[in-house]
């Protein structure tokens, strides 16, 4: 049967072979688990998305939550599915045993995840939700708060959200309008609207937990004036018992292109002057500390995005091997059979594009996962300083490279079943359309690219980026022994030479004052940046693949050879395509800057 969700012969290639999972088994942490405990999470994993999540992402998709007295309402498929997620561990999956968790590394409970996103991103955002909400309030809670909220979100009785975004606002958090006033005895009075709050309301667990970032009545102005709160749905008695309802209202219910089945909402606090807050942490550090929610979610996003191009890829590529359709441009006999659209050379070509955005994406998903392992448990607390920095560094490429690309693939993946594709009777439009929403989820490109370049590139006298280059380097030199990679990884080697030219010019223009023209086409910064690192993962990919091959066996070697010719593909046809963008760059190209407003 072809697989559906993800190729389970790909993520075995990653975790054992190219990221050494096995290894992490050696550090205290993991020191119980082994690649058969590994193996058996996925199984489990791959068992529910396909039997439980799968089944209803068309029905999700068709009937959206309703808005019904004042509650969300959801199709009765979820609560089954998302009660078997919590009821398998995957809700905890990283956490200690003695917390009730499974202890697994980060890099196999993404592993995990990877199914359930793959399989229906919608019902998917609810735990995924939960889960950073949870780690947020375990990092900078008091131990009240952890007694009263986190525990029971561990059990699986609370979920969680984050409510960012206000109407007037947007992605600009330095103006947001909510206010928390102090009530004298511990707790605040909340006053604002949030919107495009993913899982606001729902019936899907007893509580619901708002982490909302607000303004206190002496805050400074900007980023540094907001704080962070704890604001339930229901207030939650001494004894854990579910108290009256907060002030909380569900305003409305948004109707999105994608991700149907999970309740965007409208959120009213305080209308009536008792929506009872808990700050978490110090006043006005609220931003920073939802900066871990949201750096989370941003690698999230970007898998979730790679998993949607990934189930389009091998939908798609399950098609063009059944679709018989016309002959091959020397077939020149009317009688004769049709072939299989998968032999024609530009079904051919967009497969291919479509296996070098995915795989690549997907690889350097599952690095990040690790790096963020090595952050944890690294023997010494240079190595997890050293690990930290270049995790910060590639967060916005993790969540916007597979945001742009895999959903390309979605667009080559409708393009393969020609008018089937973009109808409703097969999956490949709604997996487009749910992905359509991740350039935008936790940051649009252009967000991520003044991160990037503004602040990541520069950080701690540019640290982080000097530690991405020697790595670079150092797969370069090792593809050298292998000759079959020479024509990988010049291209590779002459783009990392120019990119790194670029950024040393544009972080001169920075430092000079010229921030608007430094910064004016960071978009292509970005482009090229993450090219470079897909590039870097598939040249590891190839490196990893050749040595497969040496093994020699004959059950590997097609899964082997399409490695190289996807690699092949990214750095000889996707990789030196970067060398325009950074022309652009380097001329300091002021054309879109220069464009007057009333000129359009």
């Amino acid at each position: 049967m072809s697989e559906t969700l993800l190729s389970s012969r790909n993520l075995a290639f990653e975790l054992y072979e190219v990221l050494d999972a096995e290894a992490l088994t050696q550090r205290e942490r993991f020191a119980e688990h082994s690649r058969e405990t590994f193996d058996a999470a996925i199984d489990t994993a791959r068992s529910i998305a396909e039997n439980l999540f799968a089944p209803h992402n068309r029905k999700n998709d068709e009937h959206e939550p309703e808005y019904v007295d004042g509650a969300a309402v959801l199709i009765p498929e979820v609560k089954p599915a998302v009660d078997a997620f919590l009821e398998a561990g995957f809700l905890n999956a990283t956490r200690e045993f003695d917390a009730g968790g499974m202890q697994l590394p980060n890099l196999l409970s993404q592993a995990c995840f990877a199914h359930f996103q793959s399989a229906n991103a919608a019902t998917t955002s609810y735990p995924f939700l939960t889960m950073g909400a949870a780690n947020l309030i375990e990092n900078f809670g008091s131990d009240e708060q952890k007694q009263r909220f986190l525990q029971p979100m561990i059990d699986g009785r609370f979920f969680g959200t984050m409510a960012l975004t206000e109407p007037h606002a947007g992605s600009s958090l330095s103006d947001i309008r909510t206010r928390a006033e102090p009530a004298g005895d511990g707790t605040y009075r909340l006053k604002g609207n949030k919107i495009f709050i993913s899982g606001g309301d729902h019936p899907l667990s007893e509580n619901i937990v708002h982490m909302v970032l607000a303004k206190l009545p002496d805050a400074p102005a900007g980023v540094k004036g907001i704080s962070l709160f704890i604001v339930p749905k229901f207030l939650v008695n001494d004894d854990g018992s579910l108290g009256k309802r907060n002030d909380v209202v569900l305003a409305g219910l948004f109707h999105k292109m994608g991700w149907r089945g999970t309740t965007s909402t409208a959120l009213n606090f305080g209308d009536n002057a008792d929506c009872v807050g808990y700050l978490v942490g110090k006043p006005h550090h609220g931003l920073a500390y939802m900066f871990q929610m949201m750096n989370e979610a941003r690698i999230g996003v970007g898998m979730g995005a790679v998993m949607l191009g990934y189930a389009g890829y091998l939908y798609s590529l399950d098609y063009a091997r059944q679709r018989p359709q016309g002959r091959l441009p020397d077939g020149k006999d009317p009688t004769s059979s049709q072939v299989a659209i998968i032999e024609h050379a530009d079904v051919r070509r967009m497969l291919l594009t479509q296996k070098a955005y995915v795989e690549g994406a997907f690889d350097l998903g599952l690095y990040a996962a690790r790096l963020f392992d090595d952050t944890l448990t690294l023997a010494s607390e240079e190595e997890r300083r050293t690990a930290l920095e270049l995790l910060d560094l590639l967060t916005p490429i993790v969540k916007s490279w597979p945001s742009e690309f895999c959903l390309k693939a979605n667009e080559l993946a409708i393009q393969i079943l020609g008018g089937h594709g973009y109808t409703r009777d097969y999956p490949v439009e709604q997996y487009y359309r749910d992905n359509r929403l991740n350039p935008i989820h936790e940051g649009t490109h252009g967000i991520q690219s003044l991160d990037l370049l503004g602040r990541k590139v520069s950080m701690n006298g540019g640290a982080a980026l000097k530690q991405l280059l020697k790595l670079i380097h150092g797969t370069c030199q090792r593809a050298e022994a292998h000759d079959s990679l020479t024509s990988l990884r010049q291209p590779l080697e002459q783009l990392l030479a120019r990119l790194q030219a670029v950024t040393l010019a544009l972080l001169g223009d920075l430092m000079s004052g010229k921030v608007n023209q430094g910064l004016a086409n960071s978009a292509l910064y970005l482009k090229v940046f993450g090219h470079t690192v897909i590039g870097w993962r598939w040249l590891e990919q190839a490196i990893r693949a050749e040595e497969g091959l040496a093994k020699g066996n004959p059950a590997d070697r097609d899964f082997y050879q399409g490695k190289l010719q996807a690699a092949r593909y990214f750095l000889t046809w996707e990789v030196p395509s970067c060398h325009h963008d950074l022309a652009i760059l380097e001329a300091r190209d002021d054309t879109c800057l220069g464009m007057q407003e009333a000129w359009f």
